[in-house]
């Protein structure tokens, strides 16, 4: 049930944060970590990162009218963070879609949607973020490029995005 009604949401290949500006009068951001680390092994593949090489991890709650709706996850490997995208790793409150959808250059992979499993570690981050602990997550993650420069962002559904 969770997954069809989320679908048109997964699907969407637009960009994420000009919907929930439409669908919301006070839409916000609110940045829950940014940090240097490495990232998970399958979003270091998808990147061509080494293994252990590290990143700019940025994580923030997408807000619809003060209730989380969406948690997005987004890596920013440090050589991608030049260029057109040297302010990306200083973006506080501001949306990252908003950055990325503004540069018609920027070329998107195709979406890999999932669901997530309990234990798995962006599952974890979420419900260190919301009081009421979800049973199914649903998450779509993509590439970004522009020239050589690339960044992953991964975007989990939340219940509430629903109501």
């Amino acid at each position: 049930m969770l997954a069809k009604a989320l679908q048109p949401w997964l699907i969407d290949t637009g960009s994420l944060t000009a919907r929930l500006k439409a669908r919301y009068t006070d839409f916000s951001v609110r940045p829950v970590l940014l940090k240097n680390a490495k990232a998970l092994q399958d979003e270091s593949a998808l990147l061509g990162l080494k293994v252990n090489q590290h990143a700019l991890i940025r994580e923030v709650l997408l807000m619809g009218n003060n209730q989380p709706v969406v948690f997005a996850h987004s890596v920013l490997p440090h050589a991608s963070l030049r260029g057109a995208w040297r302010g990306l790793g200083k973006l506080g409150n501001k949306p990252l879609g908003a950055a990325l959808f503004a540069n018609p250059k920027v070329i998107r992979t195709l979406l890999d949607y999932k669901k997530l499993p309990r234990h798995h570690p962006i599952s974890i981050r979420v419900a260190e973020h919301l009081s009421n602990k979800p049973k199914t997550l649903w998450a779509r993650r993509s590439v970004f490029q522009l020239d050589c420069a690339k960044i992953l962002v991964t975007e989990v559904y939340l219940e509430q995005l629903l109501k």
